[in-house]
């Protein structure tokens, strides 16, 4: 056996090549710029966990497209999930370490960096693109496609990433969801008959509440006509389709309908994991805007109303994909058709059992 080479921290990091990746334009100047290398150090450390969010995505898409995903492997797929919005946190936190610099520090070395721009992160677009935004829902800037400002090998490897995306494989795994109907039981009826029930309680309240005059007592009426006619879209097989083709929802009917009922249901010991799994993937989405966020912030702060080093409009354009580039929207407006627990339909005892891993003596 030949002997093994003797590895080092330095050597096993290959810090050679990492330390050595800082080159800042202003050196060539007679005056070199302090502040870029801290430019330059903050976004190279910014891929560098672009890449590991996008290795925790891909491994993650992996355990999706298997037909049965086994309890363990859930707790895998939420074990990275929760990993990725951790590093999502770091990187937010990242942005108060440029909101050091000051504008005219920035301003200093600002020109040097024409035409490059952070729209040029490839990483950070597949990251999109891994998690569900689809290219016809983006918002265009100075009227192009998003890949535009890459070259042209990174619009390849953007391409390629747009294949497959974990909204796809987790609306599949929702349309598994087995308990949602049965022999014994229906959730859709159940749930419908429970909130019609609800609101028309509500309603009565309304109606025999003598500090409102009859005009309040109208328009209340009115309002809670509107939440009922709401709450049937998501029951409404054409309703729901047309919501679907004008894009205000995303997920199949039957993957909002499983999604609804894992919310409702999440005590049951069986809901646990896919609960968090939902509620992870909407604090992940949220993450991804707060970043839009402080960076558009950042960028206003920076530069003002200027045009941004890569020709955008800067803040503007970045404000503007806070609500067009969100992604599991439709997890997070689950949230307009929960109901009180007391509210809820009583599940049959063998589904309970089902949900509470439910042990029978008299099988041993």
């Amino acid at each position: 056996m030949k002997n093994k080479k003797e590895e080092y921290y330095s050597t096993y990091l290959e810090l050679e090549k990492i330390l050595t990746a800082q080159n800042p334009k202003s050196k060539a100047l007679k005056e070199p710029v302090h502040d870029e290398l801290l430019f330059i150090i903050t976004h190279q450390a910014y891929e560098l966990w672009f890449k590991q969010i996008i290795h925790e995505l891909d491994s993650v898409m992996n355990l999706f497209q298997n037909s049965y995903i086994e309890e363990r492997n859930l707790s895998i797929i939420l074990n990275r999930l929760d990993r990725v919005s951790m590093i999502q946190e770091l990187l937010i936190g990242q942005i108060k370490i440029l909101e050091s610099m000051t504008p005219m520090d920035f301003l200093e070395f600002r020109n040097l960096l024409s035409p490059a721009s952070g729209f040029q992160s490839l990483q950070f677009r597949v990251i999109e693109n891994k998690l569900g935004l689809k290219r016809e829902n983006r918002l265009k800037f100075s009227k192009k496609t998003y890949d535009s400002q890459l070259n042209k090998k990174e619009q390849k490897e953007a391409l390629h990433s747009e294949k497959e995306c974990l909204f796809h494989y987790l609306e599949q795994w929702l349309e598994r969801t087995p308990f949602i109907k049965n022999e014994n039981f229906n959730f859709w009826k159940e749930y419908q008959s429970s909130v019609t029930k609800m609101l028309e309680e509500d309603i009565k309240i309304i109606k025999t509440n003598k500090a409102m005059t009859e005009e309040e007592k109208e328009k209340n009426i009115l309002h809670y006509d509107k939440i009922f006619q709401n709450y049937n879209t998501i029951f409404d097989e054409k309703e729901y389709k047309k919501l679907l083709n004008s894009g205000a929802k995303r997920f199949s009917q039957k993957a909002c309908l499983a999604s609804l009922f894992i919310m409702l249901y999440r005590e049951e010991p069986i809901l646990d994991l896919p609960y968090r799994i939902i509620t992870k993937l909407i604090d992940i989405d949220n993450l991804m805007n707060k970043w839009r966020y402080g960076h558009a912030s950042l960028a206003q702060r920076m530069i003002g109303s200027k045009i941004g080093t890569g020709g955008s409009s800067g803040h503007s354009y970045l404000r503007k994909t806070l609500e067009r580039h969100k992604i599991f929207d439709d997890l997070t407006n689950l949230s307009t058709y929960l109901i009180p627990r007391s509210s809820l339909p009583k599940l049959p005892k063998n589904l309970k059992n089902k949900l509470g891993y439910y042990f029978n003596y008299d099988n041993e």
